[in-house]
């Protein structure tokens, strides 16, 4: 597939969520997102308003990871760390769905606690995106909660937290594309380590990339 360097880049969500990152290691994730015109960074909610003052003056979004990574939260729960990343500056946030209410097949639950959090996105005008974590579901749970999607209609529908015991796969970015419908985009994230794999996500249905290894691919493009 024929794409740029800037538009490649335009795609992924430069990542941090260790938790022994240090001020000055989101100081370097924000510095490299802005020289290499990243969509975001992708961090834990507590550096939100520290990354949101270095990305000052830049079109890099600041992004919040909620109930990570594993969605064992309330919604009240979830919904009261959302409305704390915004206002502290998040303009996008990833949020793990209650996996063990897929597992459950409760999807009322699932579709409440979509309804709530896609809600506060709309109310504020922020970027929702609701992680899956497929490693851990069958394809039809899989259809099931993109069909959810399709209704709720969040921004994204995303792979995995990269947490998980296995990450993106090609096969499920499809069929999360399948199923979510035009309007909601997919996310790609865990395991995306080189512009190979960063293509094969892109030629499947994914529009924004979550990874670590966003330089080192932007740079394989670079290089053909």
């Amino acid at each position: 597939m024929k794409i740029t360097r800037k538009e490649l880049a335009g795609m992924v969500d430069h990542t941090n969520l260790k938790a022994y990152a240090t001020k000055e290691d989101f100081q370097q994730l924000c510095e490299e997102a802005k020289a290499y015109g990243f969509k975001s960074v992708a961090i834990n909610s507590y550096p939100v308003a520290m990354c949101r003052k270095m990305l000052e003056n830049s079109s890099v979004l600041c992004g919040a990871a909620i109930g990570f990574p594993l969605g064992q939260t309330t919604i009240a729960v979830k919904a009261a760390e959302v409305e704390d990343a915004i206002g502290h500056g998040c303009q996008e946030f990833d949020y793990v769905c209650n996996i063990g209410k897929v597992k459950e097949h409760d999807y009322a639950y699932l579709r409440k606690e979509m309804e709530c959090l896609v809600g506060i996105a709309r109310k504020h005008g922020v970027c929702c995106k609701v992680i899956f974590e497929t490693c851990y579901l069958e394809e039809d749970e899989i259809i099931e909660l993109a069909k959810i999607a399709k209704e709720e209609e969040p921004d994204f529908v995303k792979t995995s937290t990269g947490f998980g015991s296995a990450g993106a796969t090609i096969a499920h970015v499809r069929l999360m594309k399948q199923y979510a419908g035009d309007k909601v985009q997919v996310k790609a994230a865990g395991g995306i380590r080189d512009l190979k794999t960063a293509l094969a996500m892109i030629e499947a249905g994914a529009t924004r990339l979550g990874t670590s290894s966003g330089i080192k691919i932007c740079d394989e493009l670079a290089e053909k």
